[in-house]
């Protein structure tokens, strides 16, 4: 009878899995029919999941199957053969590391990540990276929070430079499974090396031509912290297309519209042009920031920019 073990996945390439199971890490392939088995997602097994594994007589240990997971984080895959990529499961929280400056996140990408974590439950935090570069523009700085806070998400900012925020970060990932997520450029693998000084990963440069971040991290993998949490740091991501979202349901995602919602005159509001619609309202107010309506249509409109 072969051995057999449960563990969690902490790396995933493609070919290879790290699973990590009593503190010892054993390398792991899949089975073929985990691969093949009708999945939507181009990853079948991805970081997080706790999975069985069995050993064959040729002392080669191979993924069996996947226990179920309490949550994921999914996003539309950029190769449209597939429908979906999930890029973490059984996930405590969310960290979205945003920049105002070298390079710009884009207000579209946060509101699709937090629209996402809405949608799966799992909680989300932005840090506000490279403060020591947003600091220099105090307004944008103020209308960010203003944005965000407002919306009910807590926004804490971060330099890695000079240590801002750099602890209260620390405090938030004890002891729990942490996704730190972000388009590439932002410095998640620079704050990963910061909390746990330790582990050595790769950082990289802003290209100039593009005033984008070059991809440093290549696939997701799962660090244990010296404070008893684990961080998934991910490779940096472009666009975050969204799926398994019916447009009616957008809303509800929106802590702010759904606030709001219940005094349409209309039950069914679509939010977009009917007549004593209390969002509309609040937007024109500024109690909900025009950059989220925004990003609401741009979700209904769903254009292909995001597929990538």
């Amino acid at each position: 009878m072969s051995a057999e073990i449960e563990g969690t996945v902490t790396r995933a390439t493609g070919s290879w899995y790290d699973v990590l199971h009593n503190g010892e890490t054993i390398a792991c392939r899949i089975r073929g029919r985990i691969r093949l088995k009708g999945v939507r997602s181009t990853n079948p097994v991805v970081v997080g999941d706790r999975v069985v594994c069995v050993q064959g007589a040729d002392g080669e240990w191979v993924i069996d199957r996947i226990l179920p997971r309490r949550n994921y984080i999914i996003r539309r895959a950029s190769n449209l053969s597939k429908e979906s990529h999930i890029i973490a499961a059984n996930i405590d929280q969310a960290l979205l590391v945003v920049t105002l400056a070298e390079p710009v996140t884009a207000p579209e990408f946060i509101d699709r990540f937090l629209v996402t974590c809405e949608a799966y439950k799992i909680p989300a935090t932005i840090l506000l990276a490279k403060y020591d570069l947003a600091a220099a523009d105090p307004e944008a700085v103020t209308a960010f929070h203003a944005t965000y806070e407002g919306a009910g998400y807590r926004v804490i900012d971060l330099s890695a430079l000079d240590g801002t925020g750099v602890e209260t970060v620390r405090d938030m990932t004890a002891g729990r499974t942490t996704l730190l997520s972000g388009n590439s450029g932002v410095g998640k693998s620079t704050l990963v090396g910061t909390l746990e000084p330790g582990l050595e990963l790769r950082t990289g440069t802003i290209s100039e031509s593009h005033g984008t971040g070059r991809h440093t991290t290549t696939f997701s993998a799962m660090y244990p912290l010296s404070n008893g949490g684990f961080l998934i740091d991910t490779p940096g991501i472009k666009g975050f297309g969204l799926i398994d979202i019916d447009d009616h349901e957008v809303w509800h995602y929106f802590p702010e519209m759904l606030r709001t919602a219940p005094d349409c005159r209309f039950y069914n509001c679509t939010h977009t042009h009917e007549p004593g619609c209390a969002v509309r309202d609040a937007v024109e107010r500024g109690d909900i920031a025009w950059s989220r309506y925004e990003s609401y249509l741009k979700i209904l409109d769903d254009d292909d920019k995001y597929r990538k």
